[in-house]
This record gives C-alpha cells, structure tokens and sequence, in this order.
C-alpha cells in the first residue's frame, strides 16, 4: 500500500492535525518508508512461534470468583463528589 498526498490529508482530517501543504509530500514519503519496515515483517517465518504477552514467563494471581454481600454503601460512595441515598449523582448526559 502506498500512501499518497490524499491519504496523508485523511490520516490529518482524521487524526484533527492541521498539516502545511509544504508538509504533505514529506509525511507521504516518511509513511511509505514506515509503511515499507512493516512489510518486512510479512517475511519472518513464525510457523510454529507460539504468541506471547511478555517476553518473561508471567502469571496473574487469580482470586476465587465468588458473591460478596457487600454491606457499606456508605463507604463505596463516600469520595464520590456528589451521592444521594448512597446513589452516585452525575450529571444529565441525555436530553
């Protein structure tokens, strides 16, 4: 995929980055360099290469799943700006 000057004037209108028309034939060339090291990667070989989430064996600790009675609502609303009757209050987002 090469990126040319209307491309680059979309990734700006999208992104709501003003760019000078100065500009746009460099990013468009700088793009298609970025654009070029990503097709590289399409020749590794990984057949075989299992996907990893950290570059060091990690677990997560886990805790039971279980129902809590809970019982402090007092608490749970107690830093919140505004509660009434331990309900949050927020501000009317739908008309």
């Amino acid at each position: 995929m090469a990126v040319d000057s209307k491309t680059v004037r979309r990734i700006g209108h999208l992104a709501r980055i003003r760019i000078a028309e100065d500009d746009i034939e460099t990013y468009a060339d700088e793009l298609n360099v970025i654009l070029g090291f990503v097709e590289q990667l399409n020749e590794v070989d990984v057949e075989g290469v299992m996907p990893m989430t950290s570059v060091i064996p990690a677990t997560q600790r886990l805790r039971a799943d279980k129902v809590e009675l809970g019982g402090y609502p007092e608490r749970i609303v107690s830093n919140a700006p505004l509660s009434e009757d331990n309900f949050f209050v927020v501000p009317k987002v739908v008309e």
